[in-house]
């Protein structure tokens, strides 16, 4: 077995050891936010260093202090995650494809740590899911979306999906924009096999307020999406 794929397993088994006890203790009624922070916490840093990745970040004085953020990123491999959460800190969650929320023990995870099933096929079921997204933005959590809605192949940016702008229009706090490259050095999208020592590049932003376009309806909501996909692509 390659060592690429060992480090692959090594970080899969990372993630299975926060899983189980938060589905356990889920189903005991003693799961709370800090228990997850902190799992979230723990986890990111062993699979940041397991890969060893070296990330260097820029923009960190754009995240600010007692503010809290709709991130989105760009979306090129399944490390994007410990990375972002390792760099903004894990009073995050992700909305994600509800095939996740599938996976034995590792869905039951997600939903209990609060993470966001959409299913982008059912109307009415993603509203429910971006009602919930906002309920944890007024709760003082951020909440991160890849409006790309899955992982680019090539790294370049792929269209971009409305659902986060509704969100951001609905909700009215600051868009965090964030770029992340040589993630996919790491693992590619669809890929299996993990590759140690990557440089990973991660540029946060500065912040976006989306209240100046809610007043122009559709047009505004198109001009949000091409604002915030114009500052993701610069740092490409």
């Amino acid at each position: 077995m390659s060592d690429s794929v060992v480090l692959s397993l090594e970080n899969i088994y990372e993630t299975l050891a926060i899983s189980w006890p938060t589905v356990i203790d889920a189903l005991r009624g003693r799961l709370t936010k800090q228990i997850c922070d902190d799992r979230l916490e723990g986890w990111s840093k062993e699979v940041v260093d397991n890969a060893r990745i070296t990330v260097t970040v820029s923009g960190r004085h754009h995240l600010g202090r007692g503010e809290t953020y709709l991130v989105m990123s760009n979306h090129q491999s399944l490390y994007d995650i410990p990375v972002l959460f390792s760099v903004v800190g894990p009073n995050i969650r992700m909305v994600t494809k509800k095939e996740l929320f599938r996976v034995p023990v590792f869905g039951g995870a997600l939903a209990a740590a609060g993470f966001i099933s959409i299913d982008r096929s059912d109307r009415d079921a993603a509203i429910r899911s971006l009602d919930a997204a906002r309920a944890l933005l007024a709760g003082g959590t951020h909440v991160w979306i890849a409006p790309e809605g899955t992982r680019s192949r090539t790294g370049e940016l792929l269209p971009f999906k409305k659902g986060a702008f509704y969100l951001a229009f609905e909700a009215g706090l600051p868009i965090l924009p964030v770029t992340l490259k040589g993630t996919r050095d790491v693992l590619a999208a669809k890929g299996v096999a993990s590759h140690a020592g990557a440089d990973v590049r991660v540029t946060i932003h500065e912040k976006i307020d989306p209240r100046p376009y809610t007043d122009r309806g559709k047009d505004g909501r198109i001009g949000l999406m091409n604002e915030v996909r114009r500052v993701i692509e610069s740092a490409l």
